[in-house]
């Protein structure tokens, strides 16, 4: 079909009425007459030669034709949409998502996202977190940054920030520690990471304890847990900086392992976008990652 002869009108009108399934609803949705919609629709049935609706006494319901076209135009009004979105203001701003495990964002690029946006006022940044379990390809992600040992199937990862773990409690909890065997009495917070505390103990030289403390899925959770007295976590200090600074919590030992650290990553498909581009040298200017360069 020509796209200039494309019927958008009563494209419209039939997407609209098969969200509603009622022609008045779908036109007063549209700011037009019932009539409208419902010539519109007829309009489009004949030229696709196919019934899209069966006309009930109540309503509408749509033909096995009418639930094939749904989804496709559903797609194509909402990426037309977001599209023109990124026109506000009177110029383009490109898009650009990007993934982040919760205890970096919270950590790290919060406080810094206004002066990303000062710095880069065309780049629209969507951020979304995780638990560091993400599909970047499934959530249409440009980025994601996790934390691990860099190897991930199908992606490019560059090194960012170094994050190696030590135990983290409350200042009331730190003050009945003299040695690191005094943590074989208390609570342990663990992630989902089962080797991190048998780690750090081997690293004190002293025999790990068989570990019985609730299990979490972010770093920042565990360690909000440990500042109100819920036990001890084990995670990154780098984190939480300003925790560490305000008195919150304590760094009870100088012990430290490293059990990985975080990571930019993209899909090796994934042609890296000027917004991506930008995101990634921002991110080595403002102390995030370790001199990265396009592969």
């Amino acid at each position: 079909m020509d796209r200039a002869q494309l019927p958008l009108n009563a494209l419209r009108a039939f997407e609209a009425a098969a969200r509603h399934l009622n022609f008045t609803r779908a036109a007063i949705e549209l700011c037009v007459s019932q009539g409208a919609v419902s010539h519109h629709v007829a309009q489009l049935e004949r030229r696709l030669g196919v019934r899209l609706f069966h006309r009930l006494p109540r309503g509408l319901a749509l033909t096995d034709e009418g639930h094939a076209l749904v989804p496709v135009l559903a797609e194509a009004f909402d990426r037309v949409g977001a599209t023109l979105d990124q026109y506000a203001g009177g110029r383009f701003r490109e898009m650009l998502k990007v993934g982040v495990v919760g205890t970096f964002a919270t950590g790290w690029l919060l406080p810094r996202l206004d002066a990303f946006a000062r710095a880069h006022p065309a780049i629209d940044l969507r951020v979304s977190t995780n638990n560091n379990r993400v599909d970047l390809a499934g959530e249409a992600l440009d980025f994601a940054i996790r934390f691990g040992d860099g190897a991930w199937h199908g992606t490019h990862a560059e090194p960012m920030l170094e994050a190696p773990l030590t135990p983290l409690c409350a200042p009331a909890m730190a003050a009945r520690f003299s040695a690191p065997a005094d943590l074989l009495h208390e609570r342990l917070l663990r992630s989902y990471r089962p080797d991190e505390w048998a780690l750090w103990f081997g690293a004190a030289g002293v025999a790990a304890p068989l570990l019985r403390g609730p299990v979490f899925d972010s770093s920042a959770l565990m360690v909000s847990a440990a500042m109100a007295g819920l036990g001890v976590a084990l995670a990154p200090p780098v984190m939480f900086m300003r925790e560490l600074a305000s008195e919150l919590l304590v760094q009870p030992f100088p012990i430290m392992i490293d059990a990985g650290r975080y990571w930019l990553t993209r899909l090796i498909s994934r042609p890296e976008s000027d917004a991506m581009r930008r995101f990634r040298e921002w991110l080595a200017d403002s102390g995030g990652a370790e001199a990265p360069t396009a592969p």
